[in-house]
């Protein structure tokens, strides 16, 4: 076995929330809220930052250039959720098709849930899929076909960062997303990842790499602020694109 390359930036500490155990004790609470109460959906992730709408603003900007279409144009969120910004695609009327995947059952329980109360309010409310994968373990089902238009990494990547597994190569499974995620993105699609562990650089050089099919190819603007001489955000979103074959 060769021995593990060095990864594109310093890895982070590994924490409980890299962990499988974490985030399906996490979602077993918000189930037994959103089932106590219907309008309790659940955490928004970087709602501080209001990183749900400046996604969905980006993704409004393609459809005005007309490089995306709002009739056809596929979602495949990773680490899914409650299925949120998916919900909030589709009261923006995007109308393709949507699937939010996660690794843990009671995560794709809780969106299904959540998806049943839209419906139940509003019956023009279309269709949302959700599937439990684990994306690091396991070969894509035929609900993959030719890929996605759009794949959404909403935090997905910061908690696989910070997971201290590693892979049959022995490398921190980190190390191996990017090879595992750009066969879901269809050629000429896109993946938008918001990360707050990582920086623009950082998320670049993990995903634009020599031989890799992601093209960087723009940064959503957040608020910055300057400490000890430096300007940073605490959130960043980037957008990447798949090469076309």
């Amino acid at each position: 076995m060769n021995p593990p390359s060095n990864p594109p930036a310093e890895h982070l500490n590994p924490s409980e929330l890299g962990t499988k155990e974490y985030w399906d004790n996490a979602y077993a609470v918000e189930l037994a809220n959103h089932a106590s109460n219907a309008d309790d959906e659940g955490t928004i992730w970087f709602s501080d930052a209001s990183a749900e709408e400046r996604v969905i603003a980006h993704l409004e900007d393609l459809s005005d250039t007309e490089i995306l279409r709002k009739d056809i144009t596929s979602f495949l969120d990773l680490g899914t959720g409650n299925g949120h910004l998916l919900f909030a695609l589709r009261e923006e009327d995007w109308q393709g098709r949507m699937l939010g995947i996660d690794y843990s059952k009671a995560s794709i329980k809780l969106a299904r849930q959540v998806g049943k109360t839209h419906r139940e309010q509003n019956e023009e409310f279309l269709d949302v899929e959700f599937d439990e994968w684990d994306l690091l373990n396991e070969a894509p089902g035929a609900w993959l076909g030719e890929g996605f238009d759009v794949v959404l990494d909403k935090g997905t990547f910061d908690a696989i960062s910070l997971s201290d597994q590693v892979d049959g190569q022995g490398r921190r499974v980190c190390e191996g997303y990017r090879e595992r995620i750009e066969p879901l993105v269809k050629p000429g699609g896109r993946l938008l990842i918001t990360s707050c562990n990582w920086t623009n650089e950082e998320l670049r050089a993990w995903f634009e790499v020599e031989g890799g099919q992601l093209e960087f190819e723009a940064s959503i603007k957040y608020p910055s602020f300057t400490f000890g001489g430096k300007t940073g955000q605490q959130v960043c979103t980037l957008s990447f694109k798949r090469k076309s074959r």
